[in-house]
Order: C-alpha cells, then structure tokens, then sequence
C-alpha cells in the first residue's frame, strides 16, 4: 500500500513543465468521491466511447479526450501507454470542450472497465500492481 501511494505522489509530479487546463465539471453533478482524469489520443477516443457500458464525463480537444474517473483509480493500475493518467483535474490540453454529459449522475467513467477497453485496444496486459507483477498472496493467518 506505501509503495502504491509513492507511486502516486510520483506520478503526480510528471509532467509539469506542460501547460495545464482545469477540466470544468459541472457543477450539477456531485464528484464526493474526488476525480482524476485518464487522457487517450483523440483518434481512439470514438472506439472507446461506443465500446464502454457506461461513459461519464468526456473532454476533447484536438489531440486528446480525457475520461473523468474516480480519485485514485491509479492504484494497483498500470495504465499502458500512450494512456495518460493525472491527478485531478488539470490535464495538459489546449482548448478541452465537454463533450459527453452522462446520463447517470455521476461524473464518473467506471475505472475498471476503462481500464480494460483501454489495455484491449493498446494491446496490453491487465496489471494490477504498480509494478506491473502480480500480487504475491500469503496465507491468512501469517
């Protein structure tokens, strides 16, 4: 779990020479569990949408779209390249535009299935540890 939060604190640190946009969500939508934002390349931004059960809110620009998830939906994830994931909402964009309302009332993409659209279309293997190795499990009682 400690490594999992240096993990974070490092990630979160990356990057931030870029020129960084808040993401304006609204303000009718209740986010009480924090958000972080997970950013693809616009051309894959389409196949994304169409192929996820539930989409939250989605920002665009030009070059990047931007899936608004859960605050700490990092952890144990590796997300594979070229996916971005930031902390918060300040994202490196130009001009991001919303352009996905959800229809629940949430801000929030489901991290999980997210993350496995996004580890199909790269190609990569789901990782659940920082690492990108598995967990080694004791047995309970040690």
């Amino acid at each position: 779990m400690l490594r999992a939060a240096l993990l974070r604190l490092t990630r979160g640190s990356r990057h931030t020479s870029e020129r960084r946009v808040q993401l304006p969500l609204p303000p009718t939508l209740p986010a009480a569990l924090g958000c972080d934002a997970v950013g693809v390349p616009a051309e894959h931004g389409f196949r994304l949408m169409a192929r996820l059960p539930r989409t939250g809110c989605v920002f665009a620009d030009t070059d990047w779209w931007w899936w608004i998830v859960p605050a700490g939906s990092d952890l144990d994830l590796a997300w594979p390249s070229p996916a971005r994931y930031v902390t918060g909402t300040a994202v490196p964009a130009r001009e991001p535009r919303l352009i996905h309302w959800p229809e629940a009332q949430t801000p929030y993409t489901p991290p999980i299935p997210f993350y496995l659209m996004v580890c199909q279309l790269t190609g990569a293997s789901p990782a659940w540890a920082p690492d990108g190795a598995p967990e080694a499990l004791t047995p309970a009682g040690e």
